[in-house]
């Protein structure tokens, strides 16, 4: 009897791809760790055995996946970098402005995010971290004369402040890629308002009450003040039945 096995095609791999494989499972392994060096490239390739071309292609990877960084004619040779949300937050960017992902599932996105960081934030905090935030408090009231571009920044940094406090760094992570796809657009509705400066303020007292209950350890206001406020600011750039649809995510969720 003949078995009908689920064979698949052979791939070919390039030789890049094997020294990408080896460094890239190195790293995983904490063998290399954020501020190692590689060997340079002529050691690495008498140590791959593949070309100069070879060892450049396979290092312009693991920059591009924010691996490492390389500088032509550095003697010291690569150096590994510390993880970071940079490529996730690009691959979010693209994901949106492809239309792979609709706005409005990534303004979903952001209003659990938000509601679920705020919540551990008002549980966990400590002094600290709790005394991070009102100076970025203070730090958003100081820019709302300066325009909505100053004033974003300053935003950014509460929610980030926020964000550490909730001591779950992948939210932080999965916060800070979904912020760069959002944070042009609400910059640029902003700059177009006429009402720019009113909108600056109503944003400062939102998150005034949000700080009032991470302060007094209140998880369930600080979370749910954040899932309706972030409909509420993000509200004008998505279609309005998009919004209605999101009506639903702003309410409390168990965390």
């Amino acid at each position: 009897m003949t078995h009908k096995a689920a064979f698949t095609a052979v791939k070919t791999v390039k030789a890049y791809e094997r020294v990408v494989e080896q460094i890239e499972t190195a790293i995983s392994k904490r063998e290399l760790r954020p501020g190692d060096r590689l060997p340079s490239e002529r050691e690495l390739m008498l140590t791959f055995e593949v070309s100069r071309s070879t060892i450049r292609e396979a290092l312009r990877v693991l920059e591009s996946t924010g691996l490492v960084r390389s500088r032509p004619g550095d003697p010291r040779g690569p150096e590994v970098l510390q993880a970071s949300p940079t490529i996730l937050t690009k691959t979010v960017n693209r994901l949106v402005r492809l239309e792979t992902i609709a706005l409005s599932e990534l303004v979903e996105f952001r209003i659990m995010l938000e509601g679920t960081a705020c919540t551990l934030a008002a549980q966990r905090r400590t002094e600290v971290q709790l005394n991070e935030i009102c100076s970025a408090i203070d730090a958003m009231q100081a820019e709302v004369a300066n325009g909505p571009v100053a004033f974003s920044r300053a935003d950014v940094a509460f929610h980030v402040s926020v964000w550490a406090a909730s001591q779950n760094l992948l939210l932080q992570i999965c916060g800070e890629a979904t912020r760069g796809a959002l944070i042009d657009m609400v910059t640029d509705e902003l700059d177009r308002s006429p009402d720019s400066q009113a909108r600056m303020e109503l944003s400062l007292a939102h998150d005034r009450e949000i700080l009032a209950a991470i302060s007094s350890g209140d998880g369930a206001t600080a979370g749910r003040l954040a899932r309706s406020f972030v409909i509420e600011y993000y509200g004008n750039i998505i279609s309005p039945e998009s919004r209605a649809a999101l009506g639903n995510v702003t309410h409390e969720a168990p965390v």
